[in-house]
């Protein structure tokens, strides 16, 4: 392991805006902020809005900025890319972010039923050829409507023309609520959505830069679970 990952990993510990919980602590009792993310993570009471399989955490810290009446938490198994994000988010005294270092598979050990607002899925692994694992497959969604309040949001944002044709069959398969989709963000959807949610769709990521640069089509897609079974 290299110098500089060891470093972020010990870094990683004393940042109060990183949670990393064992494997051994979520079999057995699951993570104690469990449903209480608000009060004794974030200190208020406020949307709560997950990024999953959050990397570097640009989304993540992206949207915090853009929306600082929100909670945010990023997730992601790779602990010093999220140290990236920590840090940048400590720098900038954003109160509003945290980072949560653990496999999106335990997703209901970490968070309570009803207690996220919106779920962001940001260029997620297509998963070629293992549809279940698939962060829209019938699996994910079953614990998104858990842990979703009534009305919740999962917003995914893929390069994967897979993925996002995928998910597309997974909605009209499960009839669950499309607010907005597009398969090309930045030319037939940006410019006519609200001001606000442009900011939103216009955070880009540096493997996002780089796949526009490379000419490739960014898709979205905006939907529910109301209704899933």
């Amino acid at each position: 392991m290299g110098k500089n990952k060891i470093a972020r990993f010990e870094e990683n510990l004393t940042f109060s805006n990183v949670v990393q919980p064992t494997y051994t602590e979520l079999a057995l009792t699951g993570l104690p902020l469990k449903g209480k993310w608000n009060s004794d993570q974030f200190h208020r009471d406020a949307p709560l809005v997950l990024e999953l399989g959050c990397g570097g955490g640009e989304y993540t810290v992206g949207l915090a900025q853009l929306a600082p009446e929100k909670n945010y938490v990023g997730v992601d198994i790779k602990g010093a890319r999220l140290w990236r994000g920590a840090k940048f988010a400590r720098e900038q005294g954003l109160e509003n972010v945290a980072f949560l270092r653990t496999h999106v598979d335990h997703l209901l050990k970490c968070f309570g039923t009803h207690e996220v607002d919106e779920i962001w899925l940001t260029f997620s692994d297509p998963q070629i050829g293992k549809a279940r694992k698939r962060l829209t497959s019938p699996l994910f969604l079953a614990r998104y409507k858990e842990v979703l309040k009534p009305g919740g949001i999962i917003h995914l944002k893929t390069d994967s023309p897979i993925l996002y044709e995928y998910t597309q069959e997974q909605i009209a398969e499960y009839g669950l609520p499309v607010f907005e989709q597009s398969a090309d963000v930045y030319t037939d959807l940006v410019d006519r959505v609200p001001e606000e949610e442009q900011a939103v769709l216009n955070i880009r990521t540096y493997y996002e830069k780089r796949w526009l640069s490379e000419g490739r089509k960014i898709h979205y897609v905006r939907f529910g679970v109301e209704g899933f079974k």
